[in-house]
């Protein structure tokens, strides 16, 4: 379309906040170690066969285990957890140096690490793609644990929780 110009990031990022969204953990253990961060990218991509997709900033230390591991949960947090977002957003990494440390997090079969009353999706990398400063990874879901509890979410720059 000629004369169209692509927004500033900064009118990007205002929108975007407008946007409320489920809240996400990613974990990946393997080879690469153990790793987590809070992502607010995700989609569900296909049922047929069952596939999810998250977008992992390129440069950062989870989409490079993420790739090394091959392998990587999505947690979807529990409304009752704004703290375990928190503490993989990286906020306290001066303060704490494994993001793990307190949180009740266990290992399922072949290395999958799902958080606690959390909606977990446990994928092997099948694909990814370079996009702007982020890498998209395909997930092929290989587990699903699912929760009784609300999702966490986030709009405008604080956690929320869905009303009754």
């Amino acid at each position: 379309m000629e004369g169209l110009h692509p927004v500033s990031r900064e009118l990007f990022i205002r929108g975007m906040r407008q946007v409320a969204s489920s809240v996400a953990v990613v974990t990946t253990h393997g080879a690469a170690g153990r790793h987590g961060a809070t992502v607010s990218a995700f989609s569900s991509v296909s049922a047929d066969p069952p596939q999810l997709l998250v977008c992992l900033r390129s440069a950062s230390r989870i989409a490079a285990a993420v790739e090394a591991n091959g392998a990587f949960c999505l947690n979807i947090l529990s409304h009752r957890h704004p703290h375990v977002a928190e503490r993989f957003s990286g906020s306290h990494d001066s303060a704490v140096a494994d993001r793990f440390e307190g949180i009740d997090a266990h290992h399922a079969a072949h290395g999958f690490v799902v958080l606690p009353d959390a909606t977990a999706f446990a994928c092997t990398v099948s694909g990814r793609l370079a996009a702007g400063t982020h890498t998209i990874f395909l997930g092929q879901v290989q587990q699903v644990q699912t929760s009784d509890h609300d999702p966490l979410t986030y709009q405008q720059g604080r956690y929320r929780q869905l009303a009754q």
